[in-house]
């Protein structure tokens, strides 16, 4: 079942109203999580920058250390192709501050007011732009591994069949990425900005990464109570640029290119502010403005 969030600005503690269970999602995975105060939860729909926010959380939560840690040790919790138990067994054994990965909308979650959550917003046609390139790049062995076993529940994954320019206004007329198999996006963003007064949420935009990430990376540990090693910036700046990602995966397809507006040159003006006026549709105006651009929440 997907779910609909109203376009109001309410800011009552989220309670959680379904589960899901696709090719991605066991959403019942959080229901037994036991959560610790410090606990650090990267909430965000795919293809937004959810690598990238890994890497700044883990290098501030570590203080900077090399390596392209993010990515390898901050785990998806709800995927359900993972097997659960060692998952479980490792954050568990922890003794670090826990980062932690979720693509769930938030009525599918359960919302702690112990964590401390962290949700990345992008510009939907750039989002829709990654999603494809992402998509197109599924080996069968990851399809099967999507796809299995017989009977799950879900829409099947798949490669693209279509151009980006079909695939991008089928988004608009659906709001659904043919055969990427997600939830929808436009409730996903409302219900996390929804809830973006609580203490214990933050929304970071993408494009205010790219602009300015040494601000971006102190306004992040500033909410998440670390404190930073002037002398360490730089170093974390660094480490977390994409050249520095890229050559610390071998060129992981997570790292394609990081930059926003390859649709400029591929849509019509008349197809770029539809995505506007949809957007004005699903998003309280507050939240279709910041999507768009970015700039503090108001």
């Amino acid at each position: 079942m997907r779910g609909k969030v109203l376009m109001t600005e309410a800011i009552d503690r989220p309670v959680k109203t379904r589960e899901i269970n696709d090719a991605y999602f066991e959403s019942a995975r959080w229901n037994g999580f036991r959560f610790r105060e410090d606990d650090v939860v990267i909430a965000t729909y795919p293809k937004v920058g959810t690598n990238w926010m890994q890497q700044i959380v883990w290098q501030l939560v570590h203080g900077g250390p090399p390596g392209v840690d993010g990515l390898r040790n901050v785990t998806w919790l709800d995927m359900r192709i993972a097997d659960f138990k060692p998952i479980i067994d490792a954050y568990e054994a922890q003794t670090h501050r826990r980062v932690i990965k979720t693509h769930l909308p938030l009525d599918a979650l359960v919302f702690s007011p112990k964590a401390k959550y962290i949700v990345v917003g992008r510009d939907a046609r750039d989002m829709v732009w990654s999603a494809y390139n992402h998509q197109r790049l599924n080996t069968d062995e990851v399809l099967a591994l999507f796809n299995g076993p017989p009977g799950r529940p879900g829409a099947l994954v798949s490669r693209p069949d279509r151009d980006i320019r079909e695939y991008y206004l089928h988004f608009l007329e659906h709001d659904d990425l043919p055969g990427f198999g997600f939830e929808p996006f436009w409730p996903h963003v409302q219900g996390w900005w929804n809830v973006r007064r609580r203490p214990n949420v933050l929304l970071v935009h993408y494009a205010d990464l790219k602009a300015d990430l040494p601000r971006e990376l102190l306004r992040i540990a500033d909410f998440l109570a670390i404190e930073i090693d002037e002398a360490m910036l730089p170093a974390i700046v660094e480490h977390c640029s994409f050249d520095y990602m890229r050559v610390g995966t071998s060129n992981h397809p997570n790292f394609y290119k990081g930059v926003n507006g390859r649709w400029k040159d591929v849509l019509s003006s008349a197809e770029i502010a539809r995505c506007d006026e949809v957007a004005s549709r699903n998003l309280s105006p507050g939240c279709a403005r910041w999507l768009a651009s970015g700039g503090l929440p108001d």
